[in-house]
């Protein structure tokens, strides 16, 4: 799998390059949008990771020349976090996913292997394990017909989750990617416990029952699909 990173600050860039090869993917890189395009163009990808604030053109230009040329390889947009209009611009030019600045590495992946797992058919906006649903566009969570109805922290819990379905999730990845810089694992230690039982409650996932979220003792925790 080939992969086009694209961003203006070096230090970053040659972090997620580094990081992406060794995970064995072919990695190509570009600091502005011009080159981006001119990459893009020669040379086909299976996915892009595009930031929005670039030099010579912008990443939200650079998605729209790309679209409007009709290729529909994946592109995941970073942005800054909490950019909410930059978000819903670059969704409503064909981007597939966004990620907010700063982030872990261990999300980046996990968004990128949703991504290159879903250009094999058509792509998707639905995380799902069970008969449990989150549309990562609509912000919608189902269980079954039921909707569920999750505060922003418990969204992302469950989001970062099914982004790294069967896969073990440490609590201070899961923890940096919700709270972020302001999360302090001495004093909010316990916010992580709370914020995880009230999930579990909310979508029938309690003792007794077929059991979605689990936690892996010293570790962290993992989503997988029910055992029959």
């Amino acid at each position: 799998m080939k992969i086009l990173v694209v961003d203006d600050e070096k230090t970053l860039l040659d972090q997620l390059k580094k990081a992406l090869e060794r995970q064995r993917y072919l990695v190509e890189t570009a600091l502005d949008g011009e080159e981006a395009l001119d990459k893009l163009f020669d040379n086909p990808v299976d996915l892009i990771i595009l930031d929005i604030l670039l030099p010579k053109m912008d990443g939200l230009s650079v998605l729209r020349e790309i679209r409007q040329a009709g290729t529909t390889t994946p592109v995941l947009m970073l942005t800054a976090r909490g950019d909410i209009d930059d978000r819903i611009q670059g969704l409503d030019l064909g981007a597939d996913d966004y990620l907010g600045k700063p982030f872990s590495l261990d999300e980046l992946l996990a968004r990128v292997r949703a991504l290159l797992r879903r250009s094999g058919g058509q792509a998707s906006s639905v995380l799902a394990v069970g008969d449990l649903c989150l549309d990562t566009v609509s912000r919608e969570v189902r269980k079954g017909e039921r909707l569920v109805d999750l505060t922003a922290r418990e969204f992302a819990i469950l989001e970062f989750l099914l982004y790294n379905k069967n896969r073990v999730v440490s609590r201070f990845s899961l923890a940096e990617h919700v709270w972020g810089d302001a999360f302090d694992p001495f004093s909010m230690s316990n916010f992580m416990d709370v914020h995880m039982k009230n999930l579990r409650r909310k979508i029938g996932d309690t003792a007794g029952q077929s059991t979605l979220i689990r936690t892996i003792r010293g570790v962290g925790y993992t989503i997988k699909d029910p055992v029959e």
